[in-house]
């Protein structure tokens, strides 16, 4: 064995043996956080007051192992399901072998980093706040208690205990301003709080979970709750997962003499935000696709925890009508491969990720026949019986032909000023046809972090980068659309909607989806601002395009003959230019994609129009498209009266825009 090597195991059995000789006495003090009068600690209370302390701790410790470590652990919080009784996955095993050499995944785009033999828990690899954030939230504990339930290798509950008493030793509250801006931020106390509860169920029967631990152990869960409950985000979904976990570890751990007042803390700010942050229509007020699914499972969980607590009854049945309101709202924006358009903060989640959230939802609405039909992927339920659909108060706008993978849909996001998660972005879509999502929106790659983190989440917030209008190619000034018209219809579906976009400068964009096959997009420009003007489109990053800058027109070329056509129809002067495009699926990683613009120069204060038509077709080649005005057409008032003829068929759309 190398000196490196009997070196490395000599510090860790130091660190342990100094822990072990450091811990706290257990004392009257140490039960000053329990409530000693409650049912099944009549042991413990006899042993306090008999001043046996010792054998107080050892008395509670048999009764938690009795309570929580003789029956499953409640996995119902975790945002992320655990088989309870499968054998251990290859990607948690390796998390756990990982973590044992104190290699942690903070953050799952990042990989692992080693944060040495003696802990460092201020190491910041990569200057990304989410990777120090999401490093105190400790989520491979979890792993380590779930490899010791299938396995019973006492190493693993050792090494968590030491690795419990060295964050709680090394990250005491009040350190520095830095440290708690981390380890303290409120997100990640709420997430280790929610979590340590099935962490402790399984670990507890382990002979390394002494008496003495067991009391440190509740002291430190005590005071990151309590300071919790005193500490919740100003607004948002953080005040929402903060006062839910809040609410959970109340109903987890009723023996504290606080777990009431943390019940009934969640519980009050549930009731109170979910009247904020939740529009008429069903959609949080983030208007990411992605933190509204959270937002819902925030509500049932707490919801869910409120039972087990058999308080459920101090939720109004408003708050239910509203959260079944939500999972409503989120169908209608749901794709058939359960994917949602990525507005804003947003990525792509798995099918069976989605479908298990319908099925915790499906839980507390048994009889929603959609919920149920999502939740079990067709096999229950009913589908929906209806098609286009309009979230006007959030500004989702859907329009469809059906349900299944052969389905035409287009999400199109026309929003009031959205909260943190939100982008300066109103009038990009995604469309999705026959299986194919042909316009997926940029996403947002990053969070927040040093100056180049930002460089990078900055280029995806800019408006240029999504399916909409610009500027010169600037940031919308205002998002704050107002629908001027949504209407629905055998052969037309039709949306008008304007947004101030910029000083001087309102957008006005109408969608005409015709025959339930294709869409002509109407972009009029309004007002005395001039520059350049621009109507930008994204397309998947393996569609090939071939640009055709004489017609103005952009076909992708799939082999399998499903293929988009997006041409501008202007009998004005367009020019077509191709434009550097990027996509993010997932946190910190991108891929090239195609991109491009369709623009013209605004030198007055005259109305301008784009007309741009988005077909889709089957093969192998273009459609030809043109478009004739007809007689009492008027943009500018609003008046539609065109002919347009595809590959020689003519036809004729008539409609007024307002």
């Amino acid at each position: 064995m190398s000196l490196k090597k009997i070196a490395s195991i000599i510090l860790v059995c130091f660190l342990h043996l100094t822990y072990a000789k450091t811990k706290l006495p257990i004392d009257k003090n140490s039960f000053d956080i329990i409530n000693l009068n409650y049912p099944g600690l009549e042991k413990v209370k006899n042993a306090v007051e008999a001043k046996k302390y010792d054998e107080a701790a050892n008395a509670l410790l048999q009764y938690y192992r009795i309570k929580i470590g003789s029956k499953e652990p409640d996995f119902s919080n975790l945002e992320i399901q655990v088989d309870p009784k499968g054998p251990l996955d290859a990607k948690t095993q390796e998390i756990v072998d990982n973590a044992m050499l104190h290699r942690f995944k903070t953050q799952e785009a990042y990989g692992f980093f080693d944060f040495g033999k003696d802990i460092d828990w201020k190491l910041w690899p990569i200057k990304d706040n989410e990777v120090r954030w999401q490093l105190h939230r400790v989520k491979w504990w979890l792993s380590m208690a779930l490899a010791y339930k299938t396995s019973k290798n006492e190493a693993y509950a050792k090494e968590w205990v030491f690795q419990f008493n060295d964050w709680a030793t090394k990250n005491p509250l009040g350190l520095s301003e830095d440290n708690d801006k981390y380890a303290w931020r409120p997100l990640e106390i709420s997430d280790r709080i929610q979590n340590l509860v099935p962490t402790v169920s399984i670990f507890i029967n382990s002979p390394n979970f002494t008496p003495a631990f067991l009391m440190a152990f509740l002291k430190s869960y005590h005071q990151q709750t309590d300071y919790l409950a005193d500490h919740y985000a100003a607004d948002g979904n953080h005040r929402l997962f903060e006062a839910q976990r809040t609410l959970f570890a109340g109903a987890s751990f009723p023996e504290f003499n606080d777990a009431q007042k943390w019940r009934k803390s969640g519980i009050d700010v549930l009731n109170t935000e979910i009247k904020k942050q939740v529009y008429p229509d069903g959609v949080q007020f983030e208007l990411s696709p992605v933190y509204h699914a959270a937002t819902i499972d925030i509500f049932t969980k707490a919801y869910k925890g409120a039972q087990k607590a058999g308080i459920e009854n101090e939720f109004p049945a408003s708050y239910k009508q509203t959260v079944e309101k939500m999972a409503m709202a989120f169908i209608n924006i749901t794709f058939p491969n359960y994917n949602q358009p990525m507005f804003g903060d947003s990525w792509q989640a798995k099918k069976e990720f989605r479908q298990n959230q319908f099925s915790n939802w499906s839980t507390i609405f048994p009889k929603n026949k959609f919920i149920q039909y999502f939740a079990t992927d067709g096999k229950q339920g009913e589908k929906p019986n209806w098609f286009s659909n309009a979230l006007s108060t959030a500004g989702f706008y859907t329009f469809r032909n059906g349900w299944d993978e052969k389905s035409t849909i287009m999400v199109l996001k026309a929003s009031p000023p959205g909260e943190f998660h939100a982008q300066p972005d109103n009038g990009t879509f995604e469309l999705w046809v026959k299986g194919r999502n042909f316009t997926p929106d940029t996403g947002c790659f990053v969070y927040s972090g040093d100056a180049e983190i930002m460089k990078k989440r900055d280029w995806y917030r800019q408006t240029r980068v999504h399916s909409t209008l610009t500027l010169d190619n600037q940031n919308m000034v205002i998002t704050k659309a107002q629908q001027n018209k949504w209407e629905t219809g055998k052969n037309l579906d039709i949306l008008t909607y304007t947004n101030p976009s910029y000083t001087d400068l309102n957008h006005q964009r109408t969608v005409l989806f015709i025959d339930q096959k294709y869409f002509l997009i109407i972009d009029k420009v309004i007002g005395k601002a001039t520059g350049n003007l621009g109507v930008h489109f994204q397309l998947k990053e393996d569609s090939k395009p071939v640009f055709d800058k004489t017609k103005n027109s952009v076909n992708t070329t799939y082999t399998d003959g499903n293929n988009l056509l997006i041409q501008s129809l202007n009998t004005d002067k367009v020019s077509l230019n191709e434009e550097e495009g990027k996509v993010s699926y997932a946190y910190a990683k991108e891929i090239a994609r195609p991109a491009f613009v369709f623009e013209k120069s605004k030198n007055d204060d005259k109305t301008q129009q784009f007309i741009s038509i988005v077909y889709p077709y089957d093969g192998n080649k273009a459609p030809e498209i043109t478009i004739k005005p007809n007689a009492g057409n008027d943009f500018e008032k609003g008046i539609i009266n065109l002919s347009v003829t595809i590959d020689g068929k003519k036809g004729e759309i008539k409609s007024s825009l307002n």
